[in-house]
């Protein structure tokens, strides 16, 4: 049986205080806000094990707290979420407070962290190390990596089992072996000295050199909105692209990254395939809202973030119809992807400024077609249609019609292709109940999904 995936290094309490602007101080060029509420959550290596535990891995995190009020509320946060191993830190437990409006941070504070005598693995820490079936260390910084008797162990781990290792600048080197390492560009560029040329250029020669110096089996340089560059000693780099999102914080997106590597690696994948999971995985958790999606539970639990696309659609209207423009939306299952379906969706996004795409679930697909349809599953069609330079977003639904997916989008027009009128479309008279217009583009006979399956069949 694999071991838990088990997350080593510096957890922090990250507290947003949320409220509005609606005012400028009087004394002072400065906004004031007022204050809503206030949240707190698991961040450094706390909140990395917290998003790989919200996946359902078996997660243990081995860290350091300080036995003041900030570590005691951390830890209470921590043990609804992982198997916790804690030993003790000397010094205040760090906190980060942002204040928060509509989306965006205004200023963070930061108390506490200040380097002095720095942690020490204990006995019961080294022993949870060695149960793993993979580990991800999420370096802060802050020192508990720099322990020799935790780097002796994971060297040695390293031969045995998939180690991924997010580095901190001010933190300590991975140790020699480690499966795969996650720096973003600037670390990467500090860490390596490499300067000049495109992004793509600079992350390449960064890689190359970083997996040299730390004798890494793979170095994946994270790019934001490029994705990311994987170097593992072969005849040239993988490109992980990612896919456009609307990006307001992108806090946690590098923990959301690291945690995603090391569970697919944890379950035997290759390294350029978790490198690619982990990027699609750091675009859908923005896209959700980032740090916001974590929503808890009353015992507190971490609840995973939503991927079936509708935030992200919402946001795509919101911004839309902010600059007047008309928002389209189409639905359907696109199984077996073919031209019929590319000209449909051509021909819905030329009516307007954005096209959303509704598209129905595996289960909802299996209900309207029988039980061997889909042909793909949903997260391959939602990739493909992405692709599309036609589509602008895409939402899954899983009821048999997308009303409910349309009722929260609300678009200006509704678009089939097929052998429908408008009068006849089932979700017309739902769009027009705001003011939306339901339409019918032109049917392209001779190509469909069924006929497609017939012929393969023959």
């Amino acid at each position: 049986m694999t071991g838990p995936l088990v997350v080593v290094g510096d957890a922090l309490l990250d507290v947003d205080v949320v409220g509005s602007v609606t005012r400028v101080c009087p004394d002072a060029p400065a906004p004031v806000l007022d204050v809503r509420r206030e949240r707190a959550r698991p961040g450094g290596a706390g909140l990395a094990a917290s998003l790989a535990a919200a996946d359902g891995v078996p997660v243990v995190l081995v860290t350091a707290l300080a036995d003041d009020e900030a570590g005691r509320r951390l830890e209470a946060l921590l043990r609804h979420r992982v198997r916790l191993v804690v030993g003790r830190a000397a010094g205040p437990t760090p906190v980060k407070t942002r204040l928060r409006c509509d989306g965006h941070s205004l200023a963070r504070i930061d108390r506490g962290g200040h380097q002095g005598v720095r942690p020490s693995c204990t006995v019961p820490m080294l022993s949870a190390l060695r149960e793993a079936g993979a580990v991800l260390v999420a370096d802060y910084g802050r020192g508990l990596v720099d322990d020799p008797a935790l780097r002796a162990l994971l060297t040695d781990l390293a031969a045995r089992v998939p180690v991924v290792w997010d580095p901190h600048p001010r933190g300590g080197e991975p140790v020699p072996g480690v499966r795969l390492v996650t720096p973003n560009l600037a670390e990467a560029r500090q860490f390596s000295g490499e300067e000049g040329g495109t992004e793509l250029a600079v992350a390449e020669r960064c890689a190359a050199t970083l997996r040299r110096r730390w004798r890494a089996r793979a170095v994946a340089v994270t790019m934001g909105e490029r994705g990311a560059l994987l170097d593992q000693g072969g005849p040239g780099p993988v490109a992980a692209p990612a896919r456009r999102v609307s990006v307001s914080d992108p806090c946690g997106a590098g923990d959301r990254f690291a945690a995603t590597a090391a569970r697919w690696l944890r379950e035997g994948s290759p390294t350029d395939e978790a490198v690619a999971a982990a990027v699609t995985a750091a675009g859908e958790y923005l896209a959700a809202g980032g740090v916001d999606s974590l929503d808890a539970t009353a015992d507190g639990r971490a609840r995973p973030a939503p991927v079936d696309g509708m935030a992200d659609a919402e946001r795509l209207v919101a911004a839309t119809r902010a600059r007047g423009g008309v928002v389209v939306a189409t639905g359907g299952c696109f199984d077996l992807l073919h031209a019929g379906h590319a000209r449909t969706l051509a021909a819905a996004r030329a009516l307007g400024d954005c096209l959303v795409v509704c598209l129905n679930s595996d289960a909802s697909v299996r209900r309207l077609k029988g039980a061997s349809r889909p042909i793909i599953d949903q997260h391959d069609r939602a990739e493909l249609l992405r692709a599309l330079s036609s589509v602008d977003a895409v939402v899954v639904f899983d009821e048999d019609t997308p009303e409910a997916a349309l009722a929260r989008l609300r678009p200006d027009v509704w678009v089939k292709g097929g052998d429908y009128s408008a009068d006849r479309l089932p979700e017309a008279e739902l769009v027009r109940s705001w003011g939306g217009q339901a339409v019918v583009v032109p049917y392209h006979r001779g190509r469909s999904t069924t006929g497609l399956v017939r012929a393969l069949s023959e």
